[in-house]
């Protein structure tokens, strides 16, 4: 009996191997090269397949530490109609409401950002990661995984990025409704990405801190209480927290909002009965003082939570228009006016509609909004952001081009100008052209370098795909990939024009 025994953890390799074998066999297929890497962990083994520069991962175990390379998430929502998906492809850079994912350090001269990722190209296993480029040498490191979701293949869930006074890198990493929750990480030294502390796990969807110097960070995001609702809270350091605040409670709200100087904005649309598919109108609000109050877009001071859809923060009613309110991003004039970029449309639905989508925006003039298209949109959820650079250049960079996937999410990237002193809109250039797979959800860093001004994702809408992430330069004059594989700590990225 006692031989017995002995002998059965050696039958469990010998199985193990065998499986290993079988799946090798697979990958052969596809490639020659391949090898075998045996190591035991906590009395297991753990057995990982290497193909092309890739690994695959146990399931079983928790991935942290460094990953080889940069490769995004990619995610069908499933919500489909005679068009496609409702929105699917490469989503390492949603959602709009996810803000801020990068920030440009003047302290480092590098770029941080976060994304979410996976294990490999095959796989749809959320890691929350976070990476940066260094402008002075031209580098990315190998990215850091902060989280990983193991079971979770669901955006919804990536992480926005904060750096307090002291440079310590936050990353808020959202949960999803009541049964996911948030986390929050710091980093365990100033400006260094290589590891990360658990400071709370929390319930929390959306996360938008903001890191205010001298006051401390405020936290917009949203819970699903009655609908998906929007809160507030802050903190001096990060630690210790104030009591959650609602902000506003019409059946439910997406937001987006940003830090200019000491001053949080937020513009938010409300869904009628608590329907998403629904989503209509848009308001504004403020507070200079981190939630202490809040003030409408002409000062008036407001007693949250906002519970009427006719309240004075109301810019517009879309819902006497029929038309639905996607919001993309937000910033201000040179006179320190809000200005909302949205997209709106008639349907959930993607695919052709009575009436074209336009991508619009909000200007308040110190006296009224006033509203423009700049051009067609594609798609719902085709995200870009909006600069207005101090010359008064307004940029807008974005997923305007159609795309090899037609009617899915994203499409080609391209860059749009509006003049200083000027209204009209025009084509500027193109950043992509017959890519294999659309481009979605162009991300503004905080303080953008004009080396680093943009940042997505790309994937196929319509079949699981690799997804990889891009950036570019303010005039759009290069383009460079992140290296889905790397083999050194520190890389260029690779440029494709």
């Amino acid at each position: 009996m006692e031989g017995l025994l002995n002998c059965i953890p050696w039958v469990h390799v010998a199985a193990c191997i065998m499986v290993t074998w079988i799946r090798l066999l697979r990958l052969a297929k596809d490639s020659l090269c391949f090898f075998l890497i045996l190591t035991q962990i906590s009395g297991t083994f753990e057995i990982r397949a290497a193909q092309s520069g890739h690994f695959t991962f146990d399931s079983s175990q928790e991935v942290t530490g460094k990953i080889n390379g940069y490769r995004g998430i990619w995610f069908d929502l499933g919500q489909r109609s005679a068009y496609g998906s409702k929105y699917s492809g490469g989503m390492g850079t949603y959602t709009a409401k996810h803000c801020p994912t990068a920030i440009y350090s003047k302290q480092t001269h590098k770029t941080f950002f976060v994304y979410g990722g996976t294990t490999q190209q095959e796989e749809r296993r959320l890691l929350a990661m976070v990476g940066f480029f260094d402008h002075s040498t031209g580098m990315v490191c190998q990215p850091t995984v902060v989280h990983d979701k193991q079971k979770v293949n669901d955006p919804h869930d990536n992480p926005s990025l904060s750096i307090d006074s002291e440079g310590y890198l936050w990353v808020f990493i959202s949960g999803r409704a009541r049964h996911r929750p948030g986390f929050k990480y710091r980093s365990t030294e100033p400006y260094k990405i290589d590891a990360f502390e658990q400071i709370s796990e929390e319930e929390f969807t959306y996360p938008q801190p903001w890191w205010i110097p001298g006051q401390g960070v405020l936290h917009l995001f949203t819970k699903y209480t009655q609908g998906r609702e929007l809160y507030w809270n802050r903190s001096q350091y990060g630690l210790g927290w104030t009591r959650e605040q609602k902000l506003a409670g019409m059946g439910g709200h997406y937001q987006i909002s940003r830090c200019i100087g000491s001053r949080v904005i937020t513009a938010f649309n409300y869904h009628p009965k608590g329907n998403v598919d629904k989503r209509t109108n848009l308001y504004f609000l403020g507070t200079s003082n981190q939630g202490e109050s809040w003030q409408t877009v002409d000062q008036r001071k407001v007693t949250p939570p906002l519970t009427q859809t006719d309240h004075m923060a109301l810019v517009k009613d879309y819902e006497a228009d029929s038309r639905l309110v996607y919001l993309k991003d937000i910033t201000v004039d040179g006179k320190g006016n809000p200005v909302i970029l949205y997209i709106t449309s008639d349907h959930h639905e993607p695919g052709p509609h009575l009436r074209n989508r336009e991508w619009t925006f909000a200007q308040w003039d110190g006296h009224e909004w006033n509203l423009s298209n700049i051009t067609h949109a594609w798609h719902n959820y085709d995200m870009g952001s909006l600069y207005i650079e101090p010359d008064q250049t307004w940029r807008l960079i974005a997923p305007v081009g159609p795309g090899p996937q037609r009617y899915g999410t994203g499409g080609e990237m391209a860059i749009w100008i509006r003049p200083a002193e000027k209204r009209q809109w025009s084509h500027f250039r193109n950043l992509t052209e017959e890519s294999p797979r659309n481009h979605g959800y162009a991300r503004r860093p905080v303080n953008a370098h004009p080396d680093f001004y943009a940042f997505w994702a790309d994937g196929n809408p319509d079949r699981l795909t690799p997804s990889f992430l891009y950036f570019t330069n303010k005039n759009g004059t290069g383009l460079w990939k992140l290296p889905y594989t790397m083999s050194h700590e520190l890389e260029k990225p690779i440029k494709q024009y």
